[in-house]
C-alpha cells in the first residue's frame, strides 16, 4: 500500500501544495502539470503509486495559481528552484507535460547541475528554446501522442535531434494529454525509464 501525503510547503517566495509518495531516501522525481491540470491529476491517474512502486520518491507539485497552491508573483523557475532545494536531495528527475514540460525543459537548460533526468510529455516551448536544447545533458525521455495538435510530433523530432541520447515513446492515436488517453502505456514507459537510471 502506497501512502500519498498531502503537504503545504512554505518556500521563500510563496506557499505550495504538494502530494508525496514513496520512500524519503529514494531518488526524487518531481511531477509538474499542464495548464488545465494539477498535482491531484497524478494521484487520480495512479502515476504517484506507479513511481513509488518503482522505487522512486514522487513529488507532485501544484505550481502557483494552480490546484491548491495560491497565486504568487514569483517566477516559475525560481519557485521550482526553491522547491527542489527544500524538498529533494538536490538532483531530481523532472517530469512535465505541456506547460509543465516547458517549465521542466527550461529548468534543465538553466540549472543543469540540479537535474538528473528529464521526462517531457507533449511539452510546449520547444521552438522557443531550440537554440539551447543541445545544452541538455541528462537522460531524457520524450512521450508524445501521435495526434497532438497543441505540441505537434514535430516538436519531439526537434528534441530527438538536439538532445544527445534522448529516447521517444509515441502513443499512437493519442491527443495532447496522451498520458490520460493511454495511462498503461505511459506508465510502462515511465517504469522503463526510471529503472534505466543508475
Amino acid at each position: 500500500m502506497v501512502d500519498i501525503v498531502s503537504e503545504s510547503i512554505d518556500i521563500p517566495s510563496c506557499s505550495l501544495h504538494c502530494l508525496a509518495a514513496g520512500d524519503k531516501t529514494a531518488r526524487d522525481i518531481v511531477l509538474l502539470h499542464g495548464m488545465k491540470f494539477q498535482a491531484a491529476t497524478w494521484q487520480e491517474l495512479g502515476t504517484l503509486k506507479v513511481l513509488a512502486d518503482a522505487g522512486m520518491r514522487a513529488l507532485a507539485v501544484d505550481m502557483p495559481g494552480f490546484g491548491k497552491s495560491p497565486a504568487c508573483e514569483a517566477e516559475q523557475d525560481g519557485v521550482l528552484t526553491e522547491f527542489i532545494n527544500r524538498e529533494t536531495s538536490g538532483k531530481p528527475v523532472l517530469l512535465g507535460p505541456s506547460m509543465g514540460g516547458r517549465i521542466a525543459l527550461e529548468f534543465a537548460i538553466n540549472h543543469p547541475q540540479q537535474v538528473s533526468g528529464l521526462i517531457l510529455v507533449g511539452a510546449v516551448g520547444v521552438e522557443e528554446n531550440r537554440d539551447r536544447l543541445a545544452e541538455i545533458k541528462v537522460p531524457t525521455l520524450l512521450i508524445w501522442g501521435s495526434e497532438d495538435r497543441i505540441s505537434p510530433v514535430a516538436n519531439s523530432e526537434v528534441l530527438l535531434g538536439a538532445v544527445e541520447g534522448a529516447e521517444r515513446v509515441l502513443l499512437k492515436g493519442a491527443p495532447h494529454p496522451c498520458y490520460l488517453d493511454q495511462p498503461e502505456t505511459f506508465h510502462g514507459a515511465l517504469r522503463n525509464f526510471v529503472s534505466s537510471l543508475s
